[in-house]
């Protein structure tokens, strides 16, 4: 799969942005610790705009900025043979070279460059507000590579965007049982109550969520002790 494949396969914008809410407040529930968490969400992230993301602690990541202009997708695999630092320090060519003008500071902006500003980008996507579909430069692959941009790795919880999906993943990944009718209720954006954070992690409060829903802007039951 490469970003090709990614472009035909993610949902619109308003439902990408409510995945990645509910796969940030997943993530905030079975990992409290902030260093150690996969998939975020920052409502607040600059003035008008947010930002999703996802580190796997090896080094490859990915960020997704929603504004009023719509959404800027960018990916990184420190693997790929299309990243930068296999590439003489440039981004692969046709990767972002068609980026719009109105998502041209999210390629500079700092915080997705390198100290040389060099891009740190092997998949890139982007969808304009008026746009009926996700669009990508034109891209020649290198040859002989199944994943030559990562976006199978990177993206794969956005095209699989089946609860059982994250369950498979997160049992994985932080090697415990993970309720799949919590997780259900969460993709559907459920209110949370303590019943709910109760059957991922036991361990964790209530209170203790406070400051991820309102980072999230997730909605929360009036009461939450009203079962989910």
């Amino acid at each position: 799969m490469t970003v090709h494949d990614v472009a035909l396969r993610l949902p619109s914008i308003a439902d990408l942005r409510n995945l990645c809410r509910s796969l940030a407040v997943l993530n905030a529930i079975l990992s409290p610790d902030r260093e150690g968490r996969y998939y975020s969400f920052d409502t607040g992230w600059a003035d008008g705009e947010e930002l999703a993301s996802m580190r796997n602690g090896s080094g490859d990541e990915y960020s997704i900025v929603f504004s009023a202009a719509g959404a800027y997708v960018r990916g990184f695999d420190h693997e790929a043979p299309m990243s930068p630092y296999a590439n003489d320090g440039e981004p692969w060519p046709g990767v972002i070279d068609e980026v719009p003008g109105i998502f041209k500071p999210f390629v500079e902006e700092p915080a997705f460059t390198d100290e040389d500003d060099v891009p740190v980008v092997t998949a890139c996507l982007w969808r304009a507000a008026t746009d009926d579909r996700w669009r990508h430069g034109v891209i020649d692959f290198p040859a002989g590579c199944s994943d030559p941009d990562g976006a199978s790795g990177l993206f794969e919880l956005l095209v699989d965007r089946s609860p059982e999906a994250f369950q498979r993943f997160a049992e994985d990944y932080y090697e415990v049982p993970v309720d799949l009718e919590a997780v259900r209720d969460v993709y559907a954006l459920r209110p949370l109550s303590r019943k709910l954070v109760s059957s991922l992690n036991s361990q964790l409060t209530f209170s203790d969520l406070a400051e991820d829903i309102a980072d999230v802007g997730y909605p929360e039951a009036a009461s939450p002790d009203i079962p989910s």
